[in-house]
């Protein structure tokens, strides 16, 4: 299995910052995330074990990126099985075991597959069975309904997209794609 499994579950979404879609047997989150090392202690003291991973597999300094992150959670169960977090510096996903100890993050290549969130967002409509399933949500396949499925994703695309758009647009230094003729393209840190 590609990428690096954690033994501990992803920081959860802030609630108040995610606007959830409903598309039937799952529900799918935006959220723009910024994590830094400080709100992960913060996530994790309470956990001695999940510390001590968290410690032993961040690198110098700790995690600290931001991004949109899409989150696919069961709507009975309320566990999240997938995560894209559509990160600038590390873009990855995660298939998330419901057992609590299975927490598998994947680097995304963006040499080898372009720009994440359209990839993101490719794979929730044509590969999300799959993932589930890869995830410990196989009884969730059979009742995707992907007309449904697919509606949702628009929305949470629409979503997805402005989100990325405002932050960017609020850096130092960036220019947003409305410039005057002449003026630069957004770089990619931006």
């Amino acid at each position: 299995m590609p990428g690096v499994v954690y033994n501990m579950q992803p920081q959860p979404p802030v609630e108040e910052n995610t606007r959830w879609f409903d598309a039937g047997a799952v529900t799918i989150g935006v959220e723009y995330r910024e994590v830094d090392p400080a709100s992960l202690v913060e996530t994790y003291k309470d956990s001695p074990e999940d510390m001590a991973e968290l410690e032993e597999k961040s690198p110098e300094g700790g995690f600290s990126d931001e991004g949109v992150s899409l989150h696919v959670r069961g709507t009975d169960d309320g566990h999240e099985y997938v995560r894209f977090d559509v990160f600038d510096a590390e873009p990855h996903y995660h298939y998330v075991r419901p057992t609590g100890d299975h927490n598998n993050v994947v680097p995304f290549d963006p040499v080898a597959d372009g720009e994440m969130l359209p990839w993101a967002l490719d794979r929730l409509r044509t590969r999300l069975g799959d993932m589930l399933a890869e995830a410990g949500g196989s009884a969730l396949v059979p009742r995707l309904d992907p007309a449904l499925l697919g509606k949702v994703v628009d929305e949470v695309g629409a979503l997805a997209e402005q989100a990325q758009r405002n932050q960017r647009a609020a850096r130092p230094g960036c220019l947003t794609p409305l410039t005057p003729r002449g003026g630069r393209a957004p770089s990619r840190s931006c």
